[in-house]
């Protein structure tokens, strides 16, 4: 879909350009971001800001370091990002000790 939409469009700058070729506006983007969720008969209110938390999110359970999400959401104050990282009580089972990992027997 996105090659299609590209070579009907054939944007310069952004993918998906505005009106006049530039970026779309705040407003803009929120009034695409609600037709899409009625689209997909997504009836739970959510923002716009549930994009970046997914984003944020999907990186995490990928394995991305919390630093590298922290400079790509821009925080200055890694407390922030934190908010992102809700850990379950099942991840916190899978994390191991490096002091599980020394060989005593040698």
């Amino acid at each position: 879909m996105l090659r299609a939409y590209y070579t009907a469009y054939k944007s310069k700058k952004f993918l998906f350009e505005g009106q006049f070729g530039d970026q779309y506006s705040i407003r803009s983007a929120q009034l695409v971001f609600k037709q899409s969720l009625a689209r997909a008969k997504i009836n739970k209110y959510v923002g716009i800001h549930s994009l970046r938390h997914s984003f944020a999110t999907h990186l995490l359970e990928q394995g991305t370091d919390i630093s590298y999400i922290q400079k790509l959401l821009g925080h200055e104050d890694i407390k922030t990002t934190l908010i992102y990282a809700k850990v379950g009580k099942k991840d916190l089972t899978m994390v191991q000790s490096p002091l599980d990992k020394i060989n005593f027997e040698k």
